[in-house]
C-alpha cells in the first residue's frame, strides 16, 4: 500500500468519525439540554463551537479525501455501480 492510498484511507476514516462524533454530540445535547444552556436559555460558547466545528471538520476531511483519491488515481465511484459484483481492486 502506498503512502497516498494510506492517506486516502486515513481521511476517509476521519471523515466518518467526525460525522459520528457530531451526531453523538447532537444526541447528547438533545438528551441533556440543560447542561449546555446558561441561565438565560442561551447555548454556551463551547457548545456552539463544537456544534459548528465537528461538521465543518468532517467536510474538510472529505475535501482532503477527494484530493487524495485524485492523487492516488483511484477511480471515481459511478452512480448505480454494483461494488459487490466487481470486488475491490
Amino acid at each position: 500500500m502506498s503512502v497516498s492510498v494510506a492517506a486516502w484511507l486515513f481521511f476517509r476514516c476521519l471523515r466518518w468519525l467526525l460525522w459520528i462524533a457530531a451526531a453523538a454530540y447532537y444526541t447528547e445535547f438533545y438528551v441533556h439540554r440543560s447542561d449546555y444552556l446558561n441561565s438565560f436559555g442561551h447555548i454556551l460558547p463551547a457548545t456552539e463551537f463544537w456544534m459548528f466545528a465537528l461538521p465543518l471538520a468532517a467536510v474538510f476531511a472529505g475535501f482532503f479525501e477527494l484530493m487524495m483519491r485524485e492523487r492516488t488515481g483511484l477511480p471515481r465511484p459511478a452512480i448505480g455501480r454494483n461494488w459487490t459484483a466487481q470486488g475491490f481492486r
